[in-house]
């Protein structure tokens, strides 16, 4: 062990006490399910803009929704390091629910209704919404028997996917002119920032008043103390490998299926529009099976790899015959469903990655892994779109040169995790 990561062991006795318990505490168990409950409120907030194109159009006199979509990622990114390192410096209770406030706040703002009012509430969003799976995660891997560690990640990132869905359909059915209930987009906002600010007080009240198990918190904030976690995270080779399998496993389904799915359905295989876009929204359906799924499999079996290279074995064979094989072959909605479901297997790396470094450290390798991820969907989604062109009068060969990266990425991903160190607990046990 390096010296950096031997002076982590220092960290005080008092946050050790309540870490990792044997069994389930309600409290405990409560406080994780407002964090996923977060992740399912900043989901639902992320995606409303996209059925607001038309409303939001009108209002600012043009479609702005890409550069809002690439500044919130790039906010999003970027925070995920700062959130990893606040959460270990102070701890669940000083952190989340702040930012839960902070997305209520930026709800608030886009309220306002201007473009930049909406630019702004937008990226405060980003920042604040990055709490939400680093903070589930954290809790989870703070407060929980570790035997349950990716069952729990899991089932926070399916109830993600579930306020994708919630911010699409509801909000739709509230803004729609011949619906019953009939809401001006900026009361939307308003709706949320209330949800938001009813769920950071519950929080607030809720979750464990601990400062953060890293013992850097009791000094002085400074750059150098700032950058210790990070580069204890970054000298272990085995957080680089767990970063690149988790982003490789993400982008053939948030690239290639959700991106340009739709695409290669309707102007590749010459399908409907209607069926191109149910195929395509059977992905997400297979996250919220995939997700929870095969996290508890692996925490089942008590092993990581196994279930990451059976997954991702899965998720090939789904990419191949997605891309080769022509529609009508295979039973109608199942590549995309058993891809979704296969692609679970990328949640895995995150359990991983917590249980790779030191345990004081878990929020700050949350965030790294989360900035691994989208660094690699912010590499990989520009090639594809290069390679498929202009996206307009496209041919099936086209496509499936296109989405080559994308496969090939996948079978690097399998090669990797043979070399990912195996952290179950069963293997634990027997160290």
């Amino acid at each position: 062990m390096s010296v950096i990561s031997a002076n982590f062991s220092a960290a005080p006795a008092r946050q050790a006490d309540t870490a990792n318990p044997s069994a389930l505490r309600p409290l405990y168990v409560l406080a994780w399910f407002l964090c996923a409950a977060f992740y399912f409120y900043q989901y639902a907030v992320r995606s409303a803009p996209g059925v607001m194109q038309e409303e939001l159009t009108q209002a600012w006199g043009g479609n702005h929704i890409g550069s809002m979509i690439a500044a919130y990622y790039v906010a999003y990114a970027l925070m995920a390091l700062v959130a990893g390192i606040l959460l270990d410096r102070y701890g669940a209770h000083a952190t989340i629910p702040s930012g839960i406030a902070v997305v209520a706040v930026g709800c608030l703002v886009f309220a306002q209704g201007g473009e930049a009012a909406g630019m702004g509430g937008f990226v405060l969003q980003a920042m604040g919404a990055i709490f939400a799976f680093i903070g589930s995660s954290y809790v989870a891997a703070r407060y929980l028997p570790p035997r349950m560690l990716a069952l729990f990640v899991g089932l926070t990132q399916c109830l993600g996917m579930a306020g994708a869905a919630f911010g699409s359909k509801p909000v739709h059915l509230l803004i729609d002119p011949a619906g019953s209930v009939h809401m001006a987009w900026q009361q939307v906002w308003l709706g949320f920032a209330a949800l938001g600010a009813v769920l950071a007080v519950a929080t607030w009240l809720v979750m464990p008043r601990e400062g953060g198990d890293s013992h850097t918190h009791h000094g002085p904030l400074s750059a150098g103390s700032l950058m210790v976690p990070f580069r204890t995270i970054f000298a272990n080779r085995q957080s680089w490998i767990a970063g690149a399998i988790g982003g490789l496993l993400f982008v053939p389904t948030t690239i290639g299926a959700l991106v340009w799915g739709t695409l290669m359905l309707h102007v590749g295989e010459g399908t409907s529009m209607a069926f191109a876009a149910s195929d395509v929204s059977m992905v997400p359906i297979g996250w919220v099976i995939g997700c929870p799924l095969l996290g508890y499999i692996s925490d089942r079996i008590g092993r990581r790899r196994p279930v990451l290279i059976g997954g991702a074995a899965v998720l090939l064979a789904a990419c191949l015959v997605a891309v080769y094989v022509p529609v009508g072959i295979m039973p109608r909605y199942s590549v995309a469903l058993v891809m979704g479901i296969a692609s679970g297997a990328a949640m895995i790396p995150f359990s991983s990655m917590k249980e790779i470094n030191p345990p004081q450290l878990k929020g700050t390798a949350a965030g790294v892994m989360n900035f691994m991820v989208f660094l690699t969907t912010g590499i990989m989604s520009p090639v594809v779109s290069a390679l498929m062109g202009n996206g307009e009068q496209v041919s099936m060969p086209t496509i499936q040169h296109a989405f080559l990266p994308l496969i090939a990425g996948v079978v690097v991903a399998i090669g990797l995790a043979f070399c990912l160190r195996e952290t179950g607990w069963k293997v634990n046990s027997q160290g």
